[in-house]
């Protein structure tokens, strides 16, 4: 089955928040899977069991309130999402398993770039000498997934001195800049989707934007 790739230079977070929870509902049997690969300008989330008291002081970066797993995070400029829009039954991992299938794609990509990662069993995501690189949260629906994961390549680490981030007060955070790498966004995304789609057993395809997609104005 093919896994169609769609590569989006910035999407505003509620829109394409929507749009992939439409594509979820509308989907069939019959329909691709799709990963969409974005940034989003800087945005706090909560998942749908997020406790507000862990967003300590958002200034002026707007808090939505998702119904993914998970506490809250940041999405900003200088990170890749990658929303994965899934049909779970068929690919027969089960929920724990597409988590772990992502969290280990994300850790062979970072050992390729010589990066020593690990998952834990306690806190989804991925890490390097215990700061997080890479947080993940999923809504998993009968007809199939979607959210994602949110690699750090340079963002801003100041936003995430404003939240406790994935309910964890005082979790550090990295990015591949920091642990010295300097790849282009195109670079990045394109290998680490690569790894997505083996490590899911499906073929990748690179797809245009879906029709819901205009790039937001500057």
């Amino acid at each position: 089955m093919n896994l169609l790739v769609r590569y989006l230079p910035q999407a505003d977070y509620d829109t394409c928040w929507r749009a992939m929870r439409d594509f979820t509902e509308q989907r069939d049997d019959s329909t691709p899977d799709e990963l969409w690969v974005l940034e989003h300008p800087p945005v706090y989330t909560l998942g749908q069991a997020g406790k507000p008291e862990h967003v300590l002081n958002p200034g002026d970066i707007p808090v939505v309130r998702s119904d993914r797993g998970g506490q809250v995070t940041y999405h900003g400029p200088g990170q890749t999402v990658v929303y994965l829009m899934l049909d779970v039954r068929r690919l027969g991992m089960g929920s724990r398993g597409l988590v772990n299938a992502i969290e280990q794609a994300v850790v062979d990509y970072l050992a390729a770039q010589g990066i020593d990662a690990v998952n834990r069993a306690d806190a989804p995501g991925v890490y390097v000498n215990g700061a997080k690189i890479a947080s993940l949260g999923l809504r998993i629906r009968r007809k199939g997934s979607y959210h994602g994961l949110a690699l750090n390549r340079d963002a801003d680490a100041t936003p995430w001195q404003r939240i406790n981030p994935c309910g964890y007060a005082g979790q550090p955070m990295t990015s591949l800049a920091a642990e010295g790498l300097t790849l282009t966004r195109q670079q990045v995304e394109e290998d680490l989707v690569t790894i997505l789609a083996q490590r899911l057993g499906l073929e990748l395809r690179t797809a245009p934007p879906p029709d819901w997609y205009t790039l937001p104005q500057r």
